[in-house]
């Protein structure tokens, strides 16, 4: 089982509202691409797909607030800079910023079963 802490929850969230998003994330133990082929472990196979239905329980189960959920939206699945997201929040770039690294840190706590 691999615990999910911010850095993974991050890379995974786009995918939450862009299935494509998928495309482009590389599992983190995938060797890289231009190392020779070699044996492969089943025990030890990518885990990205579980990761994404991870991410989207995830979001629809953790325990954000309304200001949390629009910030991470507007940040991860538009992408948009956080002052732009602030302004269509009424809020500063910092509150923005402050919104979006709680989201994320209580998506990866309730992955990781925590409160």
């Amino acid at each position: 089982m691999t615990a999910y802490d911010r850095r993974l929850v991050e890379l995974l969230l786009p995918a939450v509202w862009d299935a494509d998003a998928a495309y482009g994330i590389r599992s983190p133990t995938a060797p890289d691409a231009d190392m020779p082929k070699g044996t492969v472990d089943p025990r030890a196979a990518s885990t990205l797909f579980a990761h994404l239905a991870d991410i989207r329980q995830g979001w629809a189960a953790a325990p954000l607030t309304l200001g949390e959920r629009q910030a991470l939206i507007l940040r991860y699945g538009v992408d948009l800079p956080d002052n732009e997201a602030g302004a269509l929040q009424g809020i500063t770039g910092r509150a923005v910023r402050y919104r979006c690294e709680r989201g994320v840190g209580k998506i990866a706590a309730h992955l990781n079963g925590h409160e």
